[in-house]
């Protein structure tokens, strides 16, 4: 199997980081390096995750020298990886312990470039819904309605990958990445597991309702090129699909 490169910035998570780390050095599947990209100017959570990791080879830490944000972040991670097969997990999130050994079966068996799993959305202690896809297989049409794409759950082999993949947005920028590459003609693939859980963090910029939207037509509007009309026409099926996979 390749080396895998799992990419994971960091901006102030201190409080589930450890387990995100941990859920990843625990993998069945062990030929991966970890690369976490500390994105904060304080310093203080960086000292409490080396000295908790810091006998861990397989845990390779970059400082940013200042905060460029979770999509700069991790392009930098890209550019410093050495895997054939890039994945992403954010540092609130959790992998169960066969994920990668799943997923790489699942790619090298089919002969795949880019996959994703369903995932778990942990609302609160009490509440936790569970995202399944509506589509096996997404081709670039399919996704600029739907973006059932969980960024922790992805695996893309590195040869696709151009420079600069995420752009500089608050949110979103993870979907702006995934039309890249399929616009490109690539097809993103589902394995049908639930192998990941999604903190939904209180006040986090993903939870925030008005940032979505306005980065959401701001996918559609600058990154895609599409007119106002379909841009606005777009943002609102999106949003409508979005509603529908959590009811």
């Amino acid at each position: 199997m390749p080396l895998v490169s799992v990419i994971m910035p960091y901006y102030k998570k201190i409080d589930f980081v450890k387990n995100s780390i941990n859920s990843v050095l625990n993998q069945s599947f062990q030929n991966f390096e970890l690369i976490l990209i500390y994105d904060d100017t304080n310093l203080a959570d960086l000292e409490i995750i080396e000295n908790e990791f810091k006998n861990n080879s397989k845990l390779k830490i970059i400082k940013n020298n200042k905060n460029f944000g979770a999509g700069i972040s991790r392009n930098i991670g890209i550019s410093k990886s050495s895997g054939e097969i890039i994945a992403f997990i954010d540092s609130d999130d959790f992998w169960l312990q066969q994920k990668l050994e799943k997923q790489l079966n699942f790619m090298n068996l089919n002969n795949l470039d880019f996959i994703f799993c369903n995932y778990k959305k942990k609302i609160s202690e009490k509440k936790t819904i569970t995202i399944i896809s509506s589509k096996n297989k997404f081709d670039y049409n399919d996704l600029v309605k739907s973006c059932d794409i969980g960024l922790s759950t992805v695996l893309i082999r590195k040869k696709i990958i151009e420079d600069q993949l995420f752009p500089n947005l608050k949110t979103k920028e993870d979907y702006v990445a995934w039309l890249k590459i399929l616009k490109k003609g690539f097809c993103a693939y589902n394995l049908n597991e639930t192998l990941v859980i999604w903190n939904s963090v209180k006040n986090s910029l993903s939870s925030n309702f008005f940032q979505k939207i306005l980065d959401g037509f701001r996918v559609y509007y600058k990154y895609e090129k599409f007119s106002f009309f379909k841009s606005v026409f777009c943002l609102l099926v999106l949003s409508l699909n979005s509603i529908k996979k959590k009811v």
